[in-house]
């Protein structure tokens, strides 16, 4: 949809100019090769579920016990939250299959967090990150096929485009409101809460290296789970430092960072080998 692209790119410049509040802000980064060519996008939304509810399952535990029976039994239970409503989240990831290599989805992933790190007031105490749930080859989700479709009546694909373009009315509208037991779901639903897509797993194990951790979240739609960390504790926003770099070639032997040019609308990030000045 270009005129929908067209509409997020131009709300994207807003919100770099520092003209959008922080529950619309949504900063989308653009990976270009050498050749100016994208290949690549990822973004932070400055807030969720401030402007409409942010829907996800908590994972809970409800037991049922019968002494007189010898009966006891411990049911995972999803518990419909709005939890993580007002925190920023890391989104929108995507890069090219045929740029899947070196450092370019590091780069792609952690530029946003060097620029949380340069403007921390502009996002929240802590960044979420929902992550793709199990789907098959031909984007079947069990959890959604033992589950959503029941309520919604239509495709997981349809249902995830339509959160995807902002349309997340019908959420409220059709969704059940009360705990559901997971003995109900079948057993390949059950299997994949909580559990990422082959493709993302390498995503998962980046930010998991970054400090975020499953805290017992997961999707409505996919089961996939949403992982957290609090802000000022994410590696690369902790560790990154203001330094002058030194000017020239720096040597083969040089290591890799990631460079910031630490502004704001004109936000600029690459990787490559530097030495500090001295």
């Amino acid at each position: 949809n270009e005129q929908r692209l067209a509409h997020r790119v131009g709300w994207a410049e807003k919100t770099f100019r520092g003209e959008a509040e922080r529950g619309d802000a949504d900063y989308l980064f653009v990976l270009e090769d050498d050749d100016g060519k994208v290949v690549g996008i990822s973004a932070i939304a400055g807030a969720v579920g401030l402007r409409e509810p942010w829907y996800n399952y908590r994972v809970g535990l409800t037991v049922s016990a019968s002494q007189e029976l010898n009966i006891y039994r411990e049911i995972p239970t999803l518990f419909l939250a709005n939890d993580l409503t007002g925190n920023s989240e890391l989104c929108s990831l995507f890069l090219h299959s045929d740029s899947r290599n070196g450092l370019n989805g590091r780069l792609l992933s952690k530029a946003r967090m060097l620029f949380i790190a340069e403007f921390p007031k502009l996002f929240g105490n802590k960044i979420i990150a929902e992550m793709r749930g199990m789907s098959d080859e031909n984007g079947r989700s069990p959890f959604w096929e033992s589950l959503g479709r029941h309520f919604f009546k239509m495709e997981f694909s349809q249902a995830d485009y339509l959160t995807g373009v902002g349309n997340k009315a019908f959420i409220a509208e059709l969704m059940p409101k009360f705990p559901l037991y997971s003995c109900f779901l079948s057993e390949d639903a059950r299997n994949v809460i909580g559990r990422v897509h082959a493709d993302t797993e390498p995503a998962l194990t980046m930010l998991k290296g970054e400090g975020f951790s499953y805290q017992g979240y997961v999707d409505i739609f996919d089961a996939g789970p949403a992982i957290e960390c609090e802000t000022g504790k994410i590696r690369a926003i902790k560790d990154s430092q203001a330094l002058v770099l030194a000017i020239g070639t720096p040597g083969d032997d040089a290591p890799q960072f990631l460079i910031y040019n630490r502004k704001r609308e004109d936000c600029r990030v690459t990787v490559g080998a530097a030495r500090f000045a001295a």
